[in-house]
């Protein structure tokens, strides 16, 4: 039987969300207009989070060779790099008691301004105390960007609204993959050329024009009835307690195993990050990096092609990818990485790779878009745990893949950590398909048919409704 929830959105309009379709309907006739503005508000804001990704891509190069060049060890650089990923993983936790209980458009600005600051000190420092500070700057974009991407994740469905949050998500990951590719084919030129400092002054200056859009646009982050409400009441939705996250999650198991397919997700990610540079050397000795440079380019390309090919069904139809999707599509994404390390020619490996920049782009889009189908006042402690799974998934893999490397080859090593991934997507498949008889009190799962309900997580914790 079909499922029709209806709830009415900030500024009188009312979503009533179907299996099929979102269909917006405005009661004072303005909402096409309105609908617009929010739309090219958020444009501008792809914009600056673009910007400031392409800082942190750029930084991401120039400081770990800085580490090394100002330490001379390789030891003091693995620190840097680790003490960065631990901090993220933790400010996952906590990102997501910041963003329930505060104004996430201000928490962001702040996020972007502090490294801005953090950058800036480490160029006014004297040589004697760089390295500490450069621990303390692991420590600080670590926590951070980990904050800010939280905050934004949890803010996409109130800045555009929740029937546009598919697009919305699709331009998102297009402008960070563009910044990913942009700022790892310049960096090494930035700082050939004109050295660590203008490296780190063009990092900072991108966080602070992410910083100033962001300050500028007049987007509202948080649905209206959590901002009209004293912060304790607010909290009071989210759930107290350290223990509020994976409560959610025990309520709605179906986002569990979806949090647990990305962590190893950022598993298998890590393999084929650490074997790159192995599997490029073997191919071409005498130019170790001409197939990296075309695996990313590929991938990137195949983002963009997913976003395009996502925004314009989302756009006709009103679709959005639900949990059958997802994990159809990490599925493909998985066994795609697995290909283009098998030793086929150039223009296979490339195809491959462009598959998995396409599967890779739209799961991030379809998994992004389900987990902001939670209400407002939970959505906040969901990102902030997914951000910590992805996270550690990602350091995990890193130490486990490179100790791997010295035995096995790079097939051996990324199969097994990308078919885990396949594995985990198989069992959620599974749990989809047998639906009610796994988990009586859970919703009837969405497949990729239709838009997930931004009211299934407190429906399953009540029981569920039909």
């Amino acid at each position: 039987m079909m499922r029709l929830q209806a709830y009415r959105e900030p500024g009188d309009r009312k979503c009533v969300l179907t299996s099929s379709a979102v269909r917006v309907v405005d009661q004072a006739g303005t909402g096409r207009l309105r609908g617009n503005k929010r739309v090219g508000h958020f444009r501008l804001l792809v914009v600056g989070n673009a910007v400031s990704a392409y800082g942190s891509y750029l930084n991401m190069v120039a400081l770990n060779v800085f580490v090394y060049q100002v330490t001379g060890s390789a030891l003091t650089a693995g620190l840097f790099m680790a003490v960065r990923l631990i901090t993220s993983v933790l400010s996952g936790f906590v990102s997501g008691r910041l963003v329930s209980r505060h104004d996430r458009k201000r928490l962001m600005v702040c996020a972007d301004l502090t490294q801005a600051v953090a950058l800036a000190l480490l160029l006014l420092a004297p040589d004697g105390a760089r390295v500490t500070l450069l621990f303390a700057l692991a420590v600080v974009t670590g926590a951070c960007s980990t904050l800010s991407q939280v905050a934004l994740r949890s803010s996409v469905p109130e800045i555009v609204g929740a029937g546009l949050r598919t697009r919305a998500n699709g331009l998102l990951v297009t402008g960070r993959s563009l910044a990913m590719i942009a700022g790892f084919a310049s960096a090494g030129v930035v700082v050939a050329e004109f050295g660590y400092t203008t490296a780190f002054v063009l990092d900072a200056l991108t966080f602070t024009v992410s910083a100033t859009v962001l300050f500028l646009l007049p987007i509202r982050t948080r649905a209206v009835a959590e901002e009209s409400t004293a912060d304790g009441a607010a909290e009071d939705g989210a759930g107290t307690g350290r223990w509020a996250s994976f409560a959610l999650l025990k309520a709605a198991p179906l986002l569990a195993v979806m949090v647990a397919v990305r962590a190893a997700d950022g598993l298998g990610s890590s393999s084929h990050n650490v074997a790159l540079p192995i599997y490029s050397s073997a191919l071409d000795p005498s130019h170790p990096a001409t197939f990296i440079s075309q695996f990313w380019a590929t991938w990137a390309i195949g983002n963009i092609v997913a976003q395009q090919v996502c925004s314009r069904r989302t756009s006709k139809t009103g679709w959005s990818p639900g949990e059958r999707a997802f994990a159809l599509g990490s599925i493909v994404m998985s066994a795609a990485f697995i290909v283009v390390f098998s030793g086929l020619p150039a223009v296979p490996a490339a195809a491959a790779a462009l598959v998995a920049g396409m599967a890779d782009g739209f799961t991030e889009i379809a998994y992004v878009s389900r987990l902001q189908a939670a209400p407002d006042e939970q959505r906040g402690r969901l990102f902030g745990l997914s951000a910590s799974a992805e996270n550690s998934g990602f350091g995990l893999g890193m130490i486990v893949s490179a100790a791997l490397l010295e035995r096995f080859s790079p097939l051996q090593v990324v199969s097994a950590f990308q078919g885990l991934a396949i594995v985990l997507c198989v069992a959620l498949l599974v749990v989809l398909a047998r639906g009610r008889s796994l988990f009586p009190n859970q919703p009837p799962a969405r497949g990729s048919g239709g838009p997930a309900s931004g009211r299934e997580v407190s429906s399953a914790a009540e029981g569920g409704t039909s």
